[in-house]
Order: C-alpha cells, then structure tokens, then sequence
C-alpha cells in the first residue's frame, strides 16, 4: 500500500470534533468556528453573515454545519451569500466536517463554518 501526503496550504483539516469544540489543524476551538483559505477562528453563528461574505473570490462554496442535525439557514444569510456569488451548504456539523476534508484534499476552493454539536 502506498500512502500519499497531502498538502493543504493555508487551510486547516477538521482533525477532531466533539461537544461544544472543534480540533482544526491541531488547533482546540470551543464553540463556533470558521475556517478557510483565510485561517480559523471563532464564528458569531448563523447570524454572522460578514464572516462569510469574507471568503467572497476566494472560495467557491461553504459548507455550514448546523449543530447534531441538518437545519435550513436564515433566508438573510442564503441570500446574502447567493447574491456575493459563493455557494452555501448546510448539513450537520459531523457531515460538514468530512466533506469539507475530502474537498480539501482534492484541492478544492471550499471553507467550512460549524456550530457545536
């Protein structure tokens, strides 16, 4: 068997996740959390639009992790990311994380904001 590593630049793997925190890139975060081409820190929830507006050229879509289950976001933050030209989504935050890896790996434009499960 042949193992490939692979590199990710400046955007971080989702290494671990558990209640109420996230482990991205051997970094510990309680709470929300974004991360993307940009770096990872904390996120202010489904309200906080303007953190994800940021990531407008330099990805192509966002995956919102919405907690244990899939949840359908404001209509605010779904229009507001369509009208920025940035797909946006949601599904549950274990769901979120591992498409968001496999996207990464492949080299993809991709950012990814969690809410705790």
């Amino acid at each position: 068997m042949r193992l490939t590593e692979i590199e990710f630049n400046d955007s971080k793997p989702v290494d671990g996740y558990g209640p109420g925190f996230f482990r991205i890139g051997g970094k510990l975060i309680e709470g929300p959390v974004v991360t993307g081409p940009s770096g990872t820190r904390s996120w202010g929830g489904l309200d906080d639009t303007e953190t994800l507006l940021a990531f407008a050229g330099e990805v192509d879509v966002v995956f919102v992790g919405t907690g244990a289950d899939v949840a359908h976001l404001p209509d605010a933050l779904s229009e507001a990311m369509e009208t920025a030209g940035i797909g946006v989504e949601p599904m549950s935050s274990p769901a979120a994380c591992r498409t968001y890896n496999v996207l990464l790996s492949e080299g993809r434009r991709v950012a990814l904001a969690l809410l705790p499960i």
